[in-house]
């Protein structure tokens, strides 16, 4: 079987290294970008399985770049999952509003989010 890829959008590098790491153990191959920009390029050139995706990126914030992906017809059944600081009720709202398959908040828990990323790409869903 083939792994599955996961495409992780953290700017911050201690961070996607953390991600990064915590996926792969998990025997998922990651991708990492550090800009919205870059997570869409990928997105059109390589197959993807799910994005980890941080709301907060030096150029496109999430939001934009989860609406982007949910909008195009040759990702938009690719499970997004928002990982991020920003934790009121309206940006998780906002999140559900640009088609977020999960929202989650850091700092975060590694077990909570492999069980996610794994409901999501297994089919089982976790919708907002």
């Amino acid at each position: 079987m083939d792994k599955k890829r996961i495409l992780v959008v953290e700017d911050e590098e201690s961070l996607l290294k953390l991600e990064t790491i915590l996926l792969t153990v998990k025997g998922y191959e990651v991708i990492g970008c550090i800009s919205g920009t870059d997570a869409l390029l990928r997105l059109e050139r390589e197959h993807i399985d799910l994005v980890l995706l941080d709301i907060m990126l030096p150029d496109i914030d999430g939001f934009e770049v989860c609406r982007r992906i949910k909008h195009d017809s040759k990702t938009s059944h690719v499970p997004v999952v928002m990982l991020t600081a920003k934790k009121s009720q309206a940006d998780q709202e906002r999140g559900a509003a640009c088609g977020a398959d999960a929202y989650m908040t850091k700092p975060f828990k590694s077990a909570v989010i492999i069980e996610t990323i794994e409901n999501l790409i297994n089919g089982a869903g976790a919708r907002v």
